[in-house]
C-alpha cells in the first residue's frame, strides 16, 4: 500500500485518519484541516497510508512545534498512530523511517516527541520508540517524557521549557488549554462545559491559537490540557460520560 503527504491541493479531499469519522465529526474533522493546512507553510508534514484508517505520522520543525520545548534544528512528532487491523504489518517502522529520512534531508539533528513513562492515551508508545533508539531527554510534571533520536551525538540535548515542568498554574477552579490539532476537542469541549454549567462548575477555557502561545503554555500537551484547583489532572479528551464521572467524583469529594 501506498504513503500519502498531504498538501494545500489535496487536503480537503483526504481523509485525515482521526478516530472521527461520522457525519456529525464532520465540523471537527474541517477545524483540524484547517489546523494542518495553517501549518503546512511552518513545514508541518503528515504522511499516511492510503487507507481509510488510523496510520499516519505528523511532524514538524520544532522550532514551530505547538510544545513547549527548546530543541533547536530538532524534528518534533506532533503525532503518530497505527492502530485496528494495520498494527503488525510494519506501517510504524515505514513512517519512522520517512519520518527520519525527511528530517535528515533537511538537515535536522534529530527526531524529538512527546511520550509518557508508561503508555497512555493520545502519547506516543515509549516502548515502542525506545526499542526504536529513542531516549528520554527530559522530564515535566507529572508524566511527561521528552523522547529524542539524534542523528548528531554533538547536538545540544532538548528539554522542555521552565513554564511547562511543574503541571501547576495559578488560575483557581477547572481550567482547560486546548487546541485545534485533534478534531476532538471540537467536538467534546462545548460539551463538557455545558455539562459543567449543568452541575454549578464554572469551565475556564483557554484556546491555544498561535505557536507564540503553545510555546508559552503550563503543560507540554497543548492540544488538550484539563487543570482543577491549579494541578494538572490529564491530558485524556474527556467524553460525556468521563467528565460526569468526575464531577461525581469532585463533588463527592467536596461533600467529606
Amino acid at each position: 500500500m501506498a504513503f500519502i503527504t498531504l498538501t494545500p491541493e489535496n487536503i480537503e479531499r483526504e481523509h485525515i485518519c482521526c478516530a472521527i469519522s461520522d457525519k456529525k465529526g464532520e465540523t471537527c474533522v474541517s477545524s483540524k484541516k484547517a489546523w494542518l493546512a495553517a501549518r503546512i507553510p511552518d513545514g508541518l508534514v503528515f504522511t499516511k497510508l492510503d487507507q481509510r484508517g488510523k496510520v499516519f505520522i505528523e511532524y514538524i520543525p520544532a522550532e514551530k512545534a505547538w510544545c513547549p520545548i527548546e530543541a533547536s534544528d530538532f524534528m518534533y512528532i506532533n503525532c503518530f498512530w497505527v492502530s485496528g487491523q494495520f498494527k503488525g504489518q510494519g506501517y510504524a517502522n515505514q513512517l519512522l523511517t520517512l519520518c527520519i529520512n525527511d528530517a535528515k534531508a533537511k538537515g535536522k539533528r534529530g527526531l524529538c516527541v512527546l511520550s509518557s513513562r508508561k503508555k497512555m492515551t493520545f502519547l506516543s508508545d515509549p516502548d515502542y520508540l525506545k526499542h526504536m533508539g529513542f531516549r528520554i531527554a527530559d522530564t515535566a510534571a507529572p508524566y511527561f517524557d521528552l523522547l529524542v533520536l539524534p542523528f548528531d551525538e554533538t547536538a545540544p540535548t532538548p528539554r522542555f521549557k521552565d513554564c511547562a515542568r511543574e503541571g501547576r498554574i495559578v488560575e483557581p477552579g477547572m481550567v482547560l488549554y486546548y487546541t485545534n490539532q485533534c478534531p476532538h476537542t471540537d467536538k467534546y469541549v462545548p460539551l463538557i462545559q455545558e455539562i459543567a454549567k449543568v452541575h454549578g462548575f464554572d469551565l475556564i477555557l483557554h484556546k491555544i491559537e498561535t505557536v507564540d502561545a503553545a510555546q508559552a503554555a503550563p503543560s507540554p500537551f497543548t492540544t488538550y490540557s484539563f487543570f482543577s484547583d491549579g494541578c494538572f489532572v490529564t491530558n485524556e479528551i474527556f467524553s460525556e460520560k468521563k467528565f460526569e464521572k468526575y464531577l461525581e467524583a469532585r463533588l463527592a469529594a467536596q461533600a467529606l
